[in-house]
């Protein structure tokens, strides 16, 4: 088959799902698919285009065997602004179905994540002008997440926003997602559970391992002697970092424990102000690390985080968590009760959940974790074998597979 993924970030993008979809792309073509992607040009570190494509319109290159055509997008480098997103997505949507339209490429079918609110629209279009279905993979759901989070308040944007993701679950041929309450949260809206499949991300388990805590990142940054609490990834609405700070001045007299924060991300200003505000030297911010250095910097954590604002996890389901598992470290997670995150960490046992917005609970869940190495061990032997079992990249790329060879209505281009 010859499959055309769209989606607005893809490697060397450090975006969690374009990682994802990169290493799916891989595994089908490892199964005799042809791949090609459509996506912009890097930009979403820093939410500014990387400088060695600063004045293009396109450009096309090669990723591990896939063609890709890479596109303008705008991105001011400040997207705290929701209209500068909005912005940024129409920018790219609007090129790629242009570029899809003309392009003379031939394909069988388009994988198309969600990574912003117009994607799937654009993934209509070309479809039906190519006269191919599409799959859409819903890795959030909208508006639901940024309303939850608070960047969305406008009444009839959000009515808006609304219309078009059922407009894109209606012509899509096929919807995915990655967790059963996302798919019950679909149907609710009125889409037959025969549409929709739930095939799990998953983590690269030979590439995230068990290292030692004692690396070149924990070298590089003075921190193999530290208990260290990680939050890496990306700094957004949805997370609950003001908690994580302020258990950081509760646990202030602890010296050797160190809350390091890395990534980038639109909260990211407000959090270093209230770090400084609160005289917070147990704290480090560092930048998204290589791709490289990844497995090192979840090492040397002794306990990683996935704190969620109230309401937030009922809609996202963070791919971290699955590299955290995959680390052997235990997940300290801050969700509501009976989300998915909770449930999974839970049933597990790869960590401890604690609900959000209360520094004193994660506080103590993190002192617990502090005096116990055992349990940690234990936790992160739980988590690591869960991800070997469940979701590394073979089953969950099968299920991709399965799903494009028997899509209901596929016809060649």
């Amino acid at each position: 088959m010859r499959i055309l993924v769209l989606i607005i970030q893809f490697p060397p993008d450090v975006n969690a799902t374009g990682l994802l979809m990169a290493q799916v792309g891989e595994g089908l073509m490892r199964r005799g698919h042809q791949v090609s992607v459509l996506t912009a040009f890097p930009h979403y570190a820093n939410f500014r285009v990387w400088d060695e494509f600063r004045g293009k319109l396109a450009e096309r290159s090669s990723y591990r065997g896939m063609d890709v055509l890479r596109l303008f997008i705008y991105a001011s480098g400040s997207k705290q602004r929701m209209r500068n997103r909005l912005l940024s997505y129409l920018s790219f949507n609007t090129l790629a179905t242009l570029a899809g339209l003309v392009s003379r490429e031939q394909y069988d079918c388009i994988l198309c994540p969600n990574g912003s609110f117009f994607t799937g629209i654009s993934a209509t279009v070309i479809g039906a002008a190519k006269n191919i279905p599409f799959v859409y993979n819903v890795q959030d759901l909208y508006p639901e997440t940024p309303v939850q989070a608070g960047q969305l308040r406008n009444g009839p944007a959000v009515m808006l926003l609304e219309k078009m993701e059922r407009f894109m679950y209606a012509q899509s041929k096929h919807i995915t997602v990655i967790t059963p309450s996302f798919r019950e949260n679909i149907m609710a809206k009125g889409f037959s559970g025969a549409k929709i499949s739930v095939i799990p991300n998953f983590v690269d388990t030979e590439f995230i391992r068990p290292f030692a805590k004692s690396n070149s990142f924990s070298a590089q940054h003075d921190l193999a002697d530290k208990f260290v609490v990680t939050h890496a990834g990306n700094l957004g609405y949805v997370y609950d970092l003001a908690t994580f700070l302020d258990t950081a001045a509760l646990l202030r007299a602890h010296q050797d424990i160190v809350f390091l924060i890395v990534g980038d991300g639109v909260v990211k200003p407000a959090l270093e102000a209230k770090a400084r505000g609160l005289g917070l030297s147990n704290v480090r911010f560092l930048p998204f690390q290589p791709g490289a250095m990844v497995p090192y910097l979840r090492a040397t954590s002794d306990v990683q985080v996935a704190l969620y604002r109230s309401g937030s996890a009922r809609f996202s389901m963070p791919s971290k968590v699955y590299e955290i598992m995959a680390s052997g470290r235990p997940v300290l997670a801050g969700a509501d009760r009976g989300s998915d995150l909770w449930k999974l960490v839970e049933s597990t046992g790869s960590g401890l959940c604690i609900e959000p917005h209360d520094p004193q609970r994660l506080a103590s869940a993190l002192l617990t974790l502090y005096r116990d190495p055992s349990l940690r061990a234990q936790m992160g032997q739980r988590g690591r074998r869960e991800a070997e079992a469940t979701y590394s990249p073979a089953g969950v790329v099968s299920q991709y597979d399965d799903l494009l060879r028997t899509l209901p209505g596929r016809t060649a281009a």
